[in-house]
């Protein structure tokens, strides 16, 4: 689904990913495990189109796109939740999820998103700014849902949230997958909840990838170690 080749990404002259590499499979969920500051933001705007690739290949289900713009990347099969959420205050949860359905002939919001976040669906009419940070979260997820992605990218989704709203997520994201098959690739530092989801690991340290494991083969305490500041 996903594939991305020895990119190399730099703000000016300062380079922030040195030949980056790695695949995300279709019903996979890859987490992307590091401290603040050491690249996975980067990694994820890169993605996205947001930053330009110095080098390297981005490809989404066998197409090329690294010189992409963002909305054609969505167009091609990614979907993306930033970090901090995004979601536009003002405007009504069902408003919110509709903005992701501006390219969709309906513009009706399926069925599944709502059944995958009730609590979404009771609280549709209320404004986005006064949901909880929990609540926001699956509403960007929800959001980006709907553009029917082939790739799912989250940034930090546990950032700022309570614990009992992190395990709700985790098996959303887990249910996501079961459902879509699709690839989803998370940036975390809470190993737990990238424990809870993910099939693979990487760390990732000053801009390159320093660690790779199978869940199953995880060495807790030695991917603890990077994530220690």
């Amino acid at each position: 689904m996903l594939k991305v080749d020895d990119l190399h990404v730099a703000y000016g002259q300062s380079e922030a990913l040195h030949g980056v590499s790695f695949e995300a499979r279709a019903n996979e969920t890859v987490a992307i495990m590091g401290r603040n500051g050491m690249g996975k933001t980067t990694l994820f705007k890169a993605l996205m189109g947001i930053l330009p690739a110095r080098s390297g290949r981005i490809e989404v289900v066998g197409q090329d796109v690294t010189k992409d713009e963002s909305f054609r990347r969505v167009a091609k099969g990614i979907a993306y939740v930033p970090q901090g959420r995004m979601i536009f205050p003002t405007l009504t949860v069902e408003e919110n999820i509709q903005t992701g359905l501006e390219n969709s002939r309906s513009r009706r919001i399926p069925d599944d998103i709502y059944a995958l976040f009730p609590v979404l669906f009771e609280m549709r009419r209320r404004k986005g700014g006064n949901l909880s940070g929990g609540q926001q979260q699956q509403l960007a997820i929800a959001r980006a849902l709907v553009t029917e992605p082939k790739v799912l990218l989250l940034d930090e989704p546990t950032e700022g949230i309570q614990p009992s709203i992190i395990k709700d997520i985790a098996r959303a994201l887990n249910e996501i997958r079961r459902m879509k098959g699709l690839s989803i690739v998370v940036s975390e530092q809470v190993l737990s909840f990238a424990m809870d989801v993910a099939d693979r690991l990487f760390v990732i340290e000053g801009g390159r990838f320093v660690h790779e494991t199978e869940r199953d083969k995880t060495d807790a305490a030695h991917i603890k170690r990077y994530l220690s500041v």
